[in-house]
């Protein structure tokens, strides 16, 4: 089992040589680090990276993110999932702008007073921004320490962070604790990766625990997640005119703040066209039946989130007169134009509908 010193060490000595050059990497500004920490979170770098430019250009400072309305900022995140990631940066944005003075907190436990930034986040701020000396402790940190120092505890259980985060404070060199924490994520992005580690080249191969025992492939160790539920979307896309019809979806399921259409949701990946025009009818609708049929067979597109398959199909009907007030207001539709619908944000499956039939 390696030393601190040696530890570090080699941590320190490898990361100069190998790390990748990232914008965030040249700043000590706490706005723009927590920017990069936020999307990076479930996000890899080559995906995050042109919406932490973005963002960065729309909103150069805290003040901007905090004063922006929401669906815009939603817009802006439409694509990196997890929206409610972008809902709780926003509320954060404003905490820091109301409660602080539009100054982020300077130490570890002044940042975990804000929303949304948990142990991990605030750890990465405390010691990029501020020198404070406390370890950084995410996904990748887990698979270094588990390897290395023959950890078997698993790691999606919470009771293990205690463990892990004991064994990465022993060893952050207080001197070095931005440089060190740096060091130790991107050896496990780039060397000590998921799946075929580079071992060979590794110079923590010699007290690496699990290369002396060959366990490399097995730690760490992590628990299935429950397997995801498949649901079935059936989209009225309903048009009059040049207008679509949309709604802002509601809490209380995913995409809440996003747009989309009227929405059947079945049991079944079938959904007949009578049963299409029924739903239709019973919004108050008045199918256009001429040009129902054209429109079939429905597409059908799928899309995969974190505990959730979703099967969705779009089917097109064209309305031969406007919704009613009524319909309206019961389902919290409303008649879009295509440049309206551009600028509203919308789950990546209803943006990839458009660009199909567009």
């Amino acid at each position: 089992m390696p030393s601190p010193s040696f530890f570090a060490a080699a941590l320190l000595g490898w990361y100069p040589r190998h790390r990748r050059d990232l914008p965030w990497r040249h700043t000590r500004n706490p706005y723009a680090i927590w920017l990069s920490e936020v999307i990076l979170q479930q996000t890899r770098v080559a995906q995050g990276l042109p919406y932490y430019l973005d963002f960065l250009t729309s909103y150069p400072t805290v003040q901007d993110l905090a004063a922006a309305p929401e669906q815009e900022v939603l817009r802006h995140w439409q694509g990196l999932g997890y929206y409610s990631r972008a809902r709780n940066m926003h509320h954060t944005a404003q905490q820091v702008v109301g409660e602080f003075g539009g100054q982020f907190p300077g130490t570890y436990a002044g940042l975990r007073q804000l929303k949304g930034v948990g142990p991990y986040t605030a750890a990465a701020i405390a010691s990029f921004a501020f020198d404070e000396a406390v370890a950084v402790l995410d996904g990748n940190v887990f698979r270094v320490l588990a390897r290395v120092f023959g950890l078997h505890s698993d790691i999606a259980a919470p009771s293990s962070r205690k463990e892990f985060q004991a064994v990465a404070d022993a060893h952050l060199p207080p001197a070095h604790a931005a440089e060190f924490n740096q060091a130790i994520m991107e050896f496990g992005a780039l060397q000590c990766t998921p799946v075929k580690p580079d071992c060979l080249f590794c110079p923590l191969q010699s007290q690496c625990w699990a290369f002396q025992h060959g366990q490399v492939a097995l730690l760490p160790v992590k628990s299935k997640a429950k397997a995801a539920r498949t649901r079935y979307f059936h989209y009225l896309v309903l048009r009059h005119g040049e207008q679509l019809y949309l709604k802002e979806r509601a809490a209380g399921d995913i995409w809440q703040g996003l747009y989309d259409f009227a929405l059947v949701e079945t049991d079944t990946a079938d959904l007949p066209a009578a049963e299409v025009l029924r739903h239709v009818e019973a919004l108050g609708g008045v199918p256009d039946t001429s040009r129902v049929a054209e429109d079939r067979p429905a597409p059908t597109l799928k899309h995969v989130l974190s505990h959730q398959k979703l099967e969705a199909r779009f089917h097109a009907v064209v309305l031969a007169a406007a919704l009613p007030a009524a319909a309206l207001q019961d389902m919290g539709l409303r008649a879009y134009s295509a440049a309206e619908i551009e600028e509203l944000p919308k789950p990546v499956l209803i943006s990839n509908y458009l660009a199909k039939v567009s």
